[in-house]
């Protein structure tokens, strides 16, 4: 079997883990601030939202980049970007600047994290692609658990300021650890076509779309559902991603093993039956309930879903398709949190998570009736492209 723990796999984990501690300190504490700023509900979801849509803008051009010059320049470029546009969170003083930021700031995430995810799928053997994903998104996983409690004790104990310039030292130490890494890399042939989204994963990405529409509402309004019955959001996020870290490796084995859809299925049954749970969440017994579900379920149907987007691209095609489905995230989070900020503004939380809900549902009956399909024709989950797909441009 192919070894799958190198030094690049490795250096490029822990920088995951450092980039994203950085990037989820926010999470909780975002809406907190935009709220000390004199924001409304709306206005969390808009500056939420603005960071995602920015995102979405430049993810197809940089797929296409990045199958023809390489993963390098990319991640160096947009994780430089990002920390110094993490830093001018310290002299916002309303939330029109924050959003201008905010922006930027999505901007530099779109091209970074493009780069590193197609990175990371050169660097782990295709055999184990499932296990390897696993892996990587436990950093991710960690980072949750480690980002939103450290981020709520700052603001407690020290200052907004100073949240921001602990969430700019970390991203640092995430570029340096990028830097270091040696990334495999074959150009792309110049006489190609030039595509922004690879139409043969177009079925996943609108399933992936729904799945994160309802992540928008989590990202937004969990802080804000928590601190209305006086729990500490950090409680749901510590759950959240101690389960993740749990269930994460075992779900890429058995996504390796079985396929895709043996993971899928039920992580988006079980991501359903969370959000139900934490609509009608009053205490803190209701939301440990819901972020151990969310856990299991979403943290399960991630990596799974990218196996699958990896599987049904083309070879050459690889950095195009992560484009597509990262850029599927970023939309979803994007218009889930504007939209869910609309319904929270003239509903209340409930309803929210009930909407949040019934998008789950909508990625589920588009996996088992478009994906499902394409998965079942394209063999197994850790067999080589075949002579068709090899020879499809």
């Amino acid at each position: 079997m192919e070894r799958l723990w190198t030094k690049s796999f490795i250096l490029i984990t822990v920088g995951m883990l450092f980039l994203f501690t950085g990037f989820y300190m926010l999470l909780p504490t975002l809406p907190l601030f935009i709220k000390h700023l004199g924001g409304n509900e709306g206005q969390v979801g808009l500056v939420v939202g603005a960071f995602m849509l920015s995102a979405v803008i430049f993810r197809p051009m940089i797929g296409v980049l990045l199958d023809r010059f390489g993963r390098r320049p990319f991640i160096v470029w947009g994780l430089l970007i990002f920390t110094l546009s993490m830093y001018l969170y310290s002299w916002v003083g309303g939330i029109v600047v924050l959003i201008g930021i905010r922006i930027l700031q999505g901007m530099s995430w779109a091209v970074s994290t493009t780069a590193i995810f197609t990175a990371i799928t050169d660097i782990i053997p295709a055999a184990r692609r499932g296990e390897g994903m696993g892996w990587f998104s436990t950093a991710m996983t960690l980072a949750m658990a480690i980002g939103p409690m450290f981020g709520i004790w700052v603001i407690e104990n020290l200052s907004y300021n100073a949240l921001f310039l602990f969430a700019v030292g970390l991203s640092a130490i995430a570029l340096f650890l990028m830097y270091i890494v040696k990334m495999p890399f074959q150009p792309q042939s110049y006489s190609r076509r030039i595509e922004l989204f690879e139409k043969s994963v177009l079925p996943v990405t609108v399933s992936v779309f729904f799945l994160n529409f309802a992540y928008g509402g989590i990202s937004a309004f969990v802080p804000l559902l928590t601190n209305s019955i006086k729990v500490n959001s950090g409680a749901f996020f510590l759950v959240y991603a101690a389960t993740l870290v749990l269930s994460r490796p075992i779900a890429g084995k058995l996504s390796d093993r079985y396929g895709e859809k043996f993971v899928i299925i039920p992580a988006l049954v079980i991501t359903t039956s969370a959000l139900i749970t934490l609509s009608f969440s009053t205490g803190l017994f209701g939301v440990i309930g819901s972020a151990i579900l969310y856990g299991i379920g979403f943290g399960s149907a991630q990596p799974a879903f990218q196996a699958a987007t990896i599987r049904l691209a083309h070879p050459e095609r690889i950095g195009v398709a992560n484009a597509s489905l990262l850029t599927a995230t970023d939309l979803g989070i994007g218009l889930g949190s504007i939209v869910l900020g609309w319904v929270s503004q003239y509903t209340s939380y409930q309803i929210v998570f009930t909407v949040s809900a019934v998008s789950v549902v909508i990625s589920l009956l588009m996996f088992t009736f478009l994906v499902k399909r394409l998965l079942k024709n394209n063999g197994h989950p850790g067999a080589l492209p075949s002579e068709k797909q090899r020879d499809a441009v």
